[in-house]
């Protein structure tokens, strides 16, 4: 079960609520671009909240529990960066992605949270350039390769996938679920994660390698990963 929250707003209170169910009450606004139920929220309408909750917290979970690996903690976690969200979407820039300005504030939570929790990080060099992964991007992309858990009857290669990606260093887990699962540029990546354009770049580069690694050590060869 997914991770899920309720918007409540009362004056300036905003309270963000798990639920069992994506089900929201309300009218959907599915007409409206995400800045426009922005503006629509910041005058008060709860339906407002309830839409940006049902358009964006399938993708902030699935970014947040494969980087902490726990699911308790991701549902916590979520729910912390809708809350931190709402409280400050007066200050959301309309001229930039809601989702990039979103998964900055998970990104936010989820690296405080892995801190305490005293993760290593790694040192950077140099910068070279990313090659296409539209196999990863594929795999990463699917909906039922999402979360710590394999799903029955998923291929060999995505189980596979999913583990070494499971095993990749936070900071380039990240990188590399944005940029293949969520399928942001390289720039929206930077300004996510607060990082040089080079730097994602190198962090693309070495997970790469890593993943290659790990898979021929589960028993894939190159073209397992790279078509």
């Amino acid at each position: 079960m997914q991770a899920c929250c309720v918007a409540e707003v009362t004056g300036e209170r905003t309270t963000v609520t798990a639920c069992p169910s994506a089900a929201r009450g309300g009218e959907i606004i599915e007409p409206l671009s995400d800045a426009e139920v922005v503006a629509q929220a910041l005058t008060g309408a709860e339906d407002a909240y309830h839409e940006l909750v049902r358009r964006f917290e399938r993708p902030v979970f699935a970014l947040v529990v494969r980087m902490v690996r726990d699911r308790t903690a991701a549902e916590d976690l979520t729910q912390e960066a809708f809350i931190k969200a709402f409280r400050n979407l007066a200050s959301y820039d309309a001229s930039r992605k809601f989702s990039s300005w979103l998964f900055k504030i998970a990104h936010n939570a989820t690296i405080d949270h892995l801190r305490r929790r005293d993760l290593d990080t790694v040192p950077l060099e140099a910068s070279p350039d990313d090659d296409d992964g539209s196999d990863l991007a594929r795999v990463l992309a699917d909906p039922a390769s999402r979360g710590p858990d394999v799903a029955a009857g998923r291929g060999e290669l995505a189980a596979a996938l999913e583990e070494a990606v499971g095993e990749l260093r936070p900071e380039y887990r990240e990188i590399v679920l944005l940029r293949y699962a969520e399928g942001l540029s390289y720039q929206e990546i930077a300004e996510i994660a607060d990082l040089p354009l080079g730097t994602v770049k190198t962090y693309i580069h070495r997970a790469r390698k890593e993943l290659m690694v790990a898979l021929q050590a589960l028993g894939w060869g190159p073209g397992g990963l790279v078509g």
